[in-house]
């Protein structure tokens, strides 16, 4: 028998999708090692620290550049060794520093290659396209430019901004969750 995976979450806000990952995969299919955040106030730390998944908190402010900061997340990482990093809603640009010595993935609100970047569902809701989603993708030092792992698709025909937010939102989760457990299965498969 194969030993549990382990993973890496890393959030900025709520924790939603982290809360998400840990309520369906944790434990159950997979080990959290832990959970990392770059906001001290970040409403997510409560999810950590009800699951008592170790927490830590590198706050994106005091560091002087990128470079540092990333550098200081691997360091933590590391110290956990996780079969791969998630980041569910984690608000940061990584650099080199990060994406070279990190295997990590990316859940994006948006249909990547289209609406890289912030405001991604407000930007996929007023396009000329008629689906919109969410994409999982490999973290590349190229905002959301990673070879994509998962798609999932919401028709917008008759769809107010508030009813199609609240469809991205929930496929967002069904994505992450695949996308990781498609992941860390090829990982066991390589080995």
């Amino acid at each position: 028998m194969t030993a549990r995976k382990c993973i890496a979450v890393l959030f900025s806000g709520k924790g939603t999708n982290f809360a998400h990952i840990v309520k369906t995969l944790h434990v159950q299919e997979l080990e959290i090692a832990v959970a990392l955040t770059n906001n001290p106030d970040a409403p997510g730390i409560a999810v950590a620290r009800a699951a008592g998944i170790p927490l830590e908190i590198v706050d994106a402010k005091q560091f002087a550049s990128r470079e540092a900061f990333d550098a200081e997340v691997v360091r933590r990482l590391k110290r956990y060794n996780p079969d791969l990093t998630v980041l569910a809603g984690f608000m940061r640009i990584l650099t080199p520093t990060f994406t070279d010595a990190i295997a990590a993935i990316n859940l994006h609100p948006s249909l990547l290659p289209r609406h890289k970047g912030l405001r991604a569902i407000e930007r996929s809701y007023e396009d000329e396209f008629p689906e919109g989603g969410v994409s999982v993708h490999w973290v590349t030092s190229e905002l959301d430019g990673g070879e994509i792992i998962v798609q999932k698709r919401v028709a917008k025909a008759g769809l107010d901004f508030e009813t199609y937010e609240t469809k991205i939102k929930q496929i967002e989760k069904e994505a992450l969750s695949q996308a990781i457990l498609y992941v860390l299965k090829e990982i066991e498969d390589e080995k």
